[in-house]
């Protein structure tokens, strides 16, 4: 992957964020290429070396196909779920560990279905506004779209199992 200062990248753990700037430090006598990255979602600005970025996960914005991919996962019905919240809660944290965006997709989708049917408890709320804000902040980026309408589009995807006349039409112009 090719890198530009002001392009916009997606980091697994920290979201959104721009390349500020490409540097070079040297360590050990070597120059070391470092990526500068400013987090769209807070002031952090994180650097990491430019030949680690790959395996760090740091990828591009979902393209109009990847888009696609997360809203069949939106709209898929919710798999098995534990009962005791304890056990939900615990089993949900290790799935949004993973830092794929498909996986914090079908958390969102569970959580929300879940709080219509039967309510949340505090640390599924706090843990759903979230993993919602990644999803959410993708799909703005990813469409174009204001965050309002990027939220109906979500919600309406969660909700139903079959994609409504104007998500298709925005993700195939994605």
């Amino acid at each position: 992957m090719q890198f530009s200062t002001g392009q916009i990248v997606v980091h697994p753990h920290h979201g959104p964020a721009t390349v500020a700037a490409i540097t070079t430090r040297t360590i050990k006598q070597q120059p070391v290429s470092y990526l500068q990255l400013k987090v769209h979602s807070s002031d952090l600005t994180v650097a990491l070396p430019l030949d680690k970025a790959e395996e760090i996960g740091l990828r591009d914005v979902y393209s109009s196909d990847e888009l696609k991919k997360l809203f069949e996962i939106l709209h898929t019905p919710t798999d098995h779920e534990e009962e005791t919240w304890s056990r939900r809660f615990k089993e949900n944290q290790d799935r949004l560990r993973s830092g794929d965006l498909h996986v914090t997709a079908a958390v969102v989708r569970d959580l929300t279905r879940r709080e219509h049917r039967k309510g949340l408890s505090m640390g599924e709320r706090t843990m759903l506004k979230a993993a919602r804000t990644t999803v959410l902040t993708e799909l703005c980026l990813g469409l174009s779209l204001p965050e309002e309408q990027a939220e109906q589009m979500l919600d309406s995807a969660i909700m139903s199992s079959e994609p409504t006349a104007s998500e298709r039409e925005v993700v195939a112009l994605g």
